[in-house]
């Protein structure tokens, strides 16, 4: 595969100060710069950033990056979409250094990185399609709701929602363990923001989550414990992923995701030239 795994989003806001308060002070990110009124904000991990916020009328999202290998991987990425004829596509830019944390290390209930993103789609088999045949990720699970892929050993970086139309779903970060995310919940309710969907234990990916919804109605989710796959990974169907009545994940604990939820899951939309991807 060209692409070693999910690295950054990029989130349009209207108020980023708020926002920026919210992600450092409430979530467990780390500001690590602030040019031209965006702000960056960095994991306990190696990455550079994991979200950067951007000034903007009303909220979107304006981009998600993933890291490849070299400059010659993102030049094949780019020939791979030009030839799939999606529509119209820049050049590549210059590639700055790839900065990375030297002193990235695990710290209790704080994002170490980005664990996955999903997207909402009202076409998710030619979405799927089209990660997979020219981006080069592997399909690792598919159920009623959704497609799971990955490019890595991790078992989804990236997914898609069946819905009406093109929109963010939500913004996964990994914590390093169960105790994490339950502490992390703890910190979001001492601050007055209830768990929307959780604790529990997701079907495919096998992870750990609790869900909340963030300033201007971005879904955010604490994940861990992402199971790790390979290529012998047999890919799940619909018919695998079934619950007993009344559970809506492993454990059977949780209530199911609140409506308030269910509706900022579709409400953020894809900016400019992303709608049309």
């Amino acid at each position: 595969m060209n692409l070693l795994g999910l690295r950054s989003v990029e989130l349009g806001v209207a108020d980023v100060a708020a926002a920026a308060r919210f992600y450092t002070e409430v979530w467990g990110l780390a500001p690590v710069a602030s040019p031209g009124g965006a702000v960056y904000l960095r994991g306990s991990g190696v990455p550079h950033y994991l979200v950067a916020l951007h000034p903007r009328a009303t909220p979107e999202l304006l981009g998600v990056t993933f890291d490849a290998r070299s400059r010659k991987d993102v030049n094949a990425l780019h020939a791979a979409v030009k030839g799939a004829a999606v529509g119209a596509i820049g050049v590549p830019a210059a590639i700055a250094d790839d900065a990375r944390h030297a002193d990235s290390r695990d710290a209790p209930d704080r994002p170490r990185e980005l664990a996955h993103v999903v997207l909402n789609s009202a076409d998710v088999p030619r979405a799927t399609a089209f990660f997979v045949d020219v981006l080069g990720f592997r399909l690792t699970d598919q159920t009623r709701m959704m497609d799971f892929m990955t490019c890595n050993d991790h078992h989804h970086n990236v997914a898609f929602a069946h819905a009406d139309g093109a929109t963010l779903n939500h913004i996964a970060f990994e914590v390093p363990d169960l105790e994490s995310v339950m502490r992390g919940a703890g910190r979001l309710r001492d601050h007055g923001y209830r768990i929307e969907w959780g604790v529990g234990r997701h079907g495919p990916g096998n992870n750990v989550f609790a869900y909340f919804i963030g300033p201007e109605d971005f879904v955010v989710e604490y994940t861990a414990e992402v199971e790790r796959v390979d290529a012998a990974y047999r890919v799940g169907r619909p018919d695998d992923w079934k619950w007993p009545p009344g559970r809506v994940d492993h454990w059977g604990v949780s209530d199911p995701p609140s409506d308030r939820m269910k509706a900022a899951q579709r409400k953020i939309r894809f900016a400019g030239s992303m709608a049309a991807a």
